[in-house]
């Protein structure tokens, strides 16, 4: 294969809602490019992007494909993205490395929440947009609403370049008001004939022509006082101004297509080739230092992993991009992350399922190598001397939780394995192995995305695994001061055990001054703070552990047995069990025997003493309470509301943002356990939603009892 230079190289991510035929386009793209000889069918499932087991069960993408075709002496590396919102680490993945998004609509559903939630990505990224209307031959296409909609959301930044002619089942001409052309397919598309713009369509072409020229002309000084001089731009002309304008974002133009009949497909492709900014054209990539880093092909070697899958017959493939210089096939590079030295034995650019080897790829490049031992993704590659660091890829929070355990006992290590894999592959599912709920916990961004994984697990891997629902991380407090004393003795011939201590527990508050004085029952309780010992516990909060005692009622050797004793309790709360926060402690007072007292007794005295003032200082349940924010149409804005109300949700805002109604609110994550489906249930997929962890509070009164009941009944069966 052909070694394209930088100059040559354009890197494409294909986005777009789940059903608005992107895998089919990245289809005929390929074919177009002589890349494959036929084009395949999603239905048929022998398409290059959509080939793995789950996609073909499905009939939906789960993993983003990287692709290339080529095209008028160009190279374009295509990276096609799932739809759905559950897969979205594909289109974060792309947008990393890529320099284009060709965001691709149904015309029959026009702009979707979807559509939505990627162009935010690519507004955070600074990626130039290109809106491709698609299934221009289906009985429902509505172009004209499919404009307004994108007129609607994104403004009148969205220009027309193209427009139909005779949408739906016979569609098969439009008009480009930027070549000023009429483009005519036969019944099997390709190659259309090109004629004049017949004259019933002249006037609306003039009309989109002019508005195409003075858009392109604001994005240039030089061509601006053009347009004021001659009243038009020619071709040339009006391409450079709409190159500046996509790279600033002033610009996305609006194309049509009928991927599945592989009409448009050729001037889209064409459009790429000589107007979307190539790789040198874009900002440069920045080092964790700050540095820039110019896409040189003489400048030193260095790649960034931005992807690893595991592939049949293949094992672990690594695709990277190429930062700057050239990599050859036998280099050896140093994996910046690990230390540890990497020699690329091959290297591939890659169409899906379909590789061929290549000998060498250059700065922008996109590529990919197998076998590498130590690297994984978000590292980087580089040749030695060249002290080069990418940051690595952020992706959002998890919105789906769910508990997972082997089917059959002694699994639990294959099953690790498994996970340590998937989240190699996916890096927006995440494993927690909770010592706290004595569960293992897998998170993910839907109901969907962690159901296609245990399907995954079961089907590939063999291993049969059970989904239950997740414990809730409380937490355990106190509202008021308490006072507890404990006397710890045993006597069982020979030595003994003898150890007793008197505290008092209050809530932690840093603004708090030390304390000098209690008082309990009319009677007072002077303190003289000898020592403190500031705990940041690891679940959150604080342990304040003040030893107080004058006198030497306990000695100071004893002192840490204590504070042992009470990081038990605060291990397993005396409520529920679970973590306690947020308390100080003042040792005031105690006793010691000179034989029998030991470090065991004086841990046991504490920890007792400290469970009977906990149960006497008002303790209260925290739970974790969760930031959501959801994007919903305006005809489900009053069904989702009732929904967040009924799950103890607490509304802090309303807005309206490009034709969607915002809520923000806080919900407590129990409440939040299958939200994912029921939003979908409620809003027929047209909403989504995003959440954080935002604070610990209480939990209500009657939610409480029904913790405590629940505890002493598990308790009981134990």
């Amino acid at each position: 294969m052909k070694v394209y230079q930088t100059n040559q190289i354009k890197n494409i991510s294909l986005l777009g809602s789940s059903g608005s035929g992107k895998t089919t386009l990245a289809e005929a793209m390929l074919y177009e490019g002589g890349v494959i000889s036929r084009r395949g069918d999603v239905n048929s499932k022998n398409t290059v992007s959509d080939y793995n087991r789950v996609e073909h069960e499905y009939g939906y993408s789960v993993f983003s494909s990287v692709l290339f075709t080529e095209w008028l002496e160009k190279k374009l590396n295509i990276i096609d993205c799932p739809g759905s919102d559950d897969f979205i680490n594909g289109a974060i993945t792309s947008l990393n490395v890529t320099d284009t998004a060709l965001m691709v609509i149904n015309s029959t559903q026009g702009v979707e929440v979807g559509t939505q939630n990627l162009f935010r990505y690519t507004d955070n990224y600074n990626k130039p947009v290109i809106f491709v209307v698609n299934q221009l031959d289906h009985e429902k296409a509505n172009y004209e609403s499919t404009v307004e909609s994108l007129h609607e959301s994104f403004g009148k930044k969205a220009i027309i370049v193209q427009y139909p002619v005779n949408i739906g089942p016979g569609y098969d001409a439009m008009v480009d008001v930027l070549k000023m052309k009429y483009y005519k397919w036969g019944p099997d598309g390709g190659k259309p004939e090109i004629s004049e713009i017949p004259d019933s369509e002249k006037e609306k072409a003039e009309e989109l022509h002019n508005a195409l020229v003075e858009a392109a002309a604001e994005n240039d000084e030089n061509l601006m006082e053009l347009f004021f001089d001659q009243g038009t731009l020619n071709e040339d002309e009006m391409r450079q101004g709409m190159k500046k304008g996509m790279i600033a974002r002033d610009l996305f133009p609006i194309f049509c297509v009928s991927a599945a009949k592989d009409m448009g497909v050729r001037r889209l492709m064409e459009f790429l080739g000589n107007i979307v900014p190539f790789v040198d054209e874009m900002p440069k990539a920045l080092t964790t230092s700050g540095a820039e880093v110019t896409p040189d092909v003489n400048g030193p070697a260095s790649i960034f992993v931005f992807k690893t899958s595991i592939e049949p017959h293949l094992g672990e493939v690594s695709y990277f991009k190429v930062m700057s210089g050239k990599i050859t096939e036998g280099m050896d590079l140093i994996n910046v992350n690990r230390e540890a030295k990497e020699r690329l034995s091959q290297l591939y650019c890659v169409a899906g399922s379909t590789r061929q080897k290549v000998s060498e790829l250059v700065a922008g490049d996109i590529g990919a190598t197998v076998k590498l031992k130590e690297t994984k993704t978000n590292h980087t590659l580089n040749i030695k001397g060249c002290d080069y660091i990418f940051e690595p890829i952020k992706y959002p929070e998890p919105k789906y939780r769910v508990a997972i355990k082997p089917a059959n006992d002694g699994d639990e290590e294959k099953l690790g394995e498994i996970l340590s894999r998937i989240h190699e592959e996916d890096p927006t599912i995440t494993v927690e192995y909770s010592k706290e709920l004595k569960q293992i916990i897998v998170y993910g961004q839907g109901e969907f995305h962690l159901s296609t994984m245990k399907w995954r697990i079961e089907n590939n891997d063999k291993l049969p695994i059970e989904f239950k629902n997740p414990k809730i991380p409380y937490r355990e407090t106190i509202t008021k001061q308490a006072r507890a004393d404990y006397r710890h003795k045993k006597q069982s011939g020979g030595a003994g055990q003898f150890g007793e201590v008197h505290m008092i527990i209050e809530p932690y508050d840093e603004n708090a001054p030390v304390p000098t004085m209690y008082k309990f029952n009319g009677q007072e309780f002077k303190v003289n703070v000898r020592d403190t010992d500031e705990i940041k516990l690891p679940w959150g909060g604080k342990l304040v552990f003040h030893n107080c005692i004058v006198g030497g009622s306990i000695d100071s050797r004893f002192m840490p047995a204590i504070l042992k004793g009470l990081m038990e309790k605060m291990e397993e709360g005396p409520l529920t069990g679970s973590y306690a926060r947020d308390i100080r402690v003042c040792v005031y007072d105690g006793k010691m025997h000179p034989v029998d007292s030991n470090e065991i007794s004086f841990k046991l005295a504490g920890r007792n003493a400290f469970r009977t003032a906990f149960k006497e200082a008002a303790p209260k349940i925290l739970e974790p309470v969760y930031d959501v924010e959801v994007r919903v149409p305006a005809d489900r804005m009053g069904d989702v509301m009732s929904d967040l109300q009924g799950r103890r949700a607490t509304i802090e805002g309303m807005s309206s943002e490009k034709g969607f109604e915002v809520i923000k609110a806080k919900v407590p994550l129990k409440e939040m356990n299958k939200y994912s489906t029921s939003l979908s249930s409620i809003t027929g997929g047209r909403a989504f939603y995003t959440m954080k962890f935002a604070k610990y509070d209480k939990v209500p009164p009657e939610v409480q009892e029904q913790l405590l009941a629940a505890y002493e009944a598990e308790q009981g069966e134990d």
